[in-house]
Parts: C-alpha cells; sequence; structure tokens
C-alpha cells in the first residue's frame, strides 16, 4: 500500500470515480460528505452523505479531487487523518473502504471501529 503523511487524507482514483459517478447519476449534488460518528457496536463508524446546496458549516475541510468536492468536519477529520479512502469490488462486495491507521480494533461485520 502507497505510503503517506499521517496528517494527510487521501483519496483512491477508483473512490473518487465512485464519487463522481453516483453524483452524477443522482442528477444532482456539489459534492460528497463524509464523517465520523458515534454508533455501531465498536463505538464509532463512518458515514456518508450528498452535500446538496449550501454545506452545514463553513468550517468543514473540503478536498477537491479530479473536480469532486469531499467535505469533512473538523471533529471527523481528526479520527480520519493518515487515512486512505478507497473503493474496491470482491466479487459481491462493492463499496468504500477506510485504510484507517487509527482505528485500534474494527468489529466482525467491518462497520464499526474502535480509536
Amino acid at each position: 500500500m502507497e505510503k503517506f503523511s499521517s496528517e494527510e487524507l487521501k483519496f483512491s482514483d477508483k473512490a473518487i470515480s465512485h464519487f463522481t459517478s453516483s453524483i452524477q447519476s443522482r442528477g444532482k449534488g456539489q459534492g460528497v460528505r463524509i464523517g465520523v460518528k458515534k454508533a455501531g457496536c465498536s463505538g464509532y463508524e463512518y458515514f456518508f452523505d450528498y452535500v446538496d446546496g449550501q454545506p452545514e458549516t463553513k468550517n468543514d475541510f473540503i478536498f477537491n479531487k479530479g473536480g469532486c468536492k469531499i467535505y469533512v468536519d473538523p471533529d471527523s477529520l481528526s479520527y480520519l487523518k493518515g487515512s486512505m479512502v478507497d473503493y474496491s469490488e470482491e466479487g459481491l462486495n462493492k463499496g468504500i473502504k477506510f485504510h484507517n491507521p487509527n482505528a485500534k480494533a474494527v468489529c466482525g461485520c467491518g462497520e464499526s471501529f474502535t480509536i
């Protein structure tokens, strides 16, 4: 896997392509919001949402990758720094994957993690 700074949030070309095509399929949206919230059996889980119109907060970090805007709130970014956001297709399983060095443990279903 590619090495990168522990202060950065990186996105694979496949993830950017997936986000871009998802927005185009919807026919609207100015970007994607990703983040972390308290939930799941391990304590935290990742979430995704579309950004339509004005973003919720002016404090968001905005990553403009390949013409796709990705919005991340400051609290979530503190959990995501050093991560690689990827898109994978393994058999019938398709989706965004986080390679997060901050996660100490991941639950059995892979949906939540512990810091």
